[in-house]
């Protein structure tokens, strides 16, 4: 298969090296020139939970390629890339295109139907599965537990289990799910839970458990996204939000969430997208949501220094 994976950041990496195995031909995009340049040059180094590699079979480009047929494109950019990604591959996506987008938050699949019907598109969502950037080029690899696929609308359909099939060949776990928006959003209670009050108070997930008030306010921010989940009938597996976040954190109490190791590389985060999406759905419904609100702000400040 010829594969475009648009965003070859640290899962986006993880995703590219373990489909290459498999004989595919992978073609990845990134803005980022130095990383680009590395891995033209000595190839995609990753290391840890999957393994010690180095991958030289990868395409690499800052340009998206204009003239290839691509059975699948994946964009696996932050949810603040998404945009910018979708309006770039939209001329490449034929009848036979499968668009595959995996990211954090919510509303990074409206962003992607404004440029690409939703046809060609599939969700994913990564569970316990964690990688970071040592340097350009070489990528640690923390965990890998399950990656989940479905349809927007929902249902089991022939692509979905192609998909599922190709990825467990290239050594993921898999799953597909009639219901992915209930998973979606069962993510994203998690991801308010520690993003933003983990990178406010520069500590891990266990660390934030363990301390009594960073805690309280971990607790704020999950309460209301759960109250407008639902208001929003949304159909949850839980309904003891706290239970199941703390839960989750302690699972992975070493972890540090995504918008925190971006404030620590001078990185803005996706801030808006997960505990500001929050306090923007809130508004919304005419819901107050003080702990998400707060914390958004605080966040939004401190990337005005970066």
């Amino acid at each position: 298969m010829n594969i475009l994976i648009y965003g070859i950041g640290a899962m986006g990496s993880i995703y590219a090296s373990q489909l290459s195995k498999q004989g595919n031909k992978i073609f990845v995009i990134d803005k980022w020139e130095e990383h680009i340049n590395k891995i033209n040059k000595n190839g995609l180094k990753v290391e840890g939970a999957s393994g010690n590699s180095i991958y030289k079979n990868l395409i690499a480009s800052t340009k998206v390629p204009k003239n290839i047929n691509f059975d699948i494109i994946l964009i696996s950019t932050k949810a603040s890339g998404v945009k910018k990604a979708a309006s770039e591959v939209k001329s490449i996506v034929k009848d036979n295109t499968i668009v595959i987008s995996i990211q954090n938050g919510i509303g990074s699949s409206d962003e992607i139907v404004n440029h690409i019907p939703k046809k060609h598109l599939l969700v994913g969502v990564a569970d316990g599965f964690g990688a970071s950037i040592i340097k350009p080029g070489h990528i640690h690899h923390n965990a890998m537990k399950l990656i989940r696929f479905g349809e927007l609308d929902g249902g089991i359909t022939k692509r979905l289990n192609i998909i599922k099939d190709l990825w467990l060949k290239s050594g993921f776990n898999v799953a597909v799910y009639e219901n992915i928006n209930q998973l979606i959003w069962e993510k994203f209670i998690c991801n308010v839970t520690f993003s933003a009050p983990c990178t406010v108070y520069n500590c891990s997930v266990g660390e934030l458990i363990k301390n009594k008030s960073y805690w309280k306010v971990a607790n704020g921010c999950t309460l209301e996204a759960y109250e407008i989940s639902k208001l929003k009938g949304i159909t949850l597996s839980f309904d003891k939000p706290l239970k199941y976040v703390k839960d989750f954190g302690e699972k992975m109490p070493n972890a540090k969430p995504s918008m925190l190791l971006d404030h620590l590389s001078k990185r803005k985060s996706e801030i808006d997208f997960i505990n500001g999406r929050v306090e923007l759905m809130g508004e919304e419904l005419g819901v107050k949501t003080p702990y998400n609100f707060i914390l958004s702000s605080i966040v939004r400040n401190n990337e005005l220094k970066f």
